[in-house]
């Protein structure tokens, strides 16, 4: 489970980053910063916050809804046309950039999931597998997913048939079915390998 070890060690204001949506072939892909307020935190986060993609959609929604009370937080997005511009790494790093921005305060150190680091006005720390290993990861791969989830589910409803309150804009049986039956929306990343087939 994670901890917070990584931020007691260094011992000064941290904000975990991490993002939600690198994979699939339609949307943006959204980051959070997470500052968690270490003596306001209640034991159910401390005890309970995890990697997103562990936890029950119920679970994340609870979280999700307890985290502004004890952390600063800022949402970042990049757009599809930005993706399909830039390529989705640097549009990734562009959304972490600003959802760090986006908290309003300064952080002294950031922690990001993964191997590549967005450029911040602070020092910076990649954590393979972070959103398993921080707090402060796993608080913002809460709040970028179910931001995203959200966004997506809202999305549905002027783009009917994707099913993409299910499956959030990912590669699945029914969203490739329908893209052969209803075609591309400008929602959807024209840069990706499957949709530029359907395209061509």
């Amino acid at each position: 489970m994670p901890d917070f070890s990584r931020e007691l060690a260094i011992g000064s204001t941290v904000a975990g980053i991490d993002e939600a949506g690198r994979g699939p072939w339609a949307g943006p892909v959204v980051a959070a910063a997470v500052i968690i307020l270490r003596d306001r935190i209640p034991e159910e986060l401390v005890h309970g916050l995890d990697d997103s993609k562990k936890l029950s959609a119920k679970k994340r929604e609870a979280f999700f809804a307890a985290l502004p009370a004890c952390s600063f937080i800022g949402v970042g997005r990049a757009s599809v046309a930005e993706i399909d511009e830039i390529n989705i790494l640097q549009a990734t790093m562009l959304a972490m950039s600003r959802a760090y921005l986006d908290i309003g305060r300064p952080a002294k150190f950031a922690l990001v999931d993964g191997n590549r680091a967005p450029d911040l006005p602070c020092s910076v720390e990649t954590i393979v597998k972070g959103d398993a290993r921080s707090l402060s990861i796993a608080a913002a791969s809460i709040v970028a997913k179910v931001t995203r989830d959200r966004q997506m589910a809202n999305l549905a409803q002027d783009f009917p048939g994707y099913g993409w309150e299910r499956n959030a804009g990912y590669g699945t049986a029914e969203h490739k079915q329908a893209l052969e039956r209803l075609g591309v929306t400008d929602h959807h990343r024209k840069s990706f390998a499957p949709i530029a087939a359907l395209i061509n």
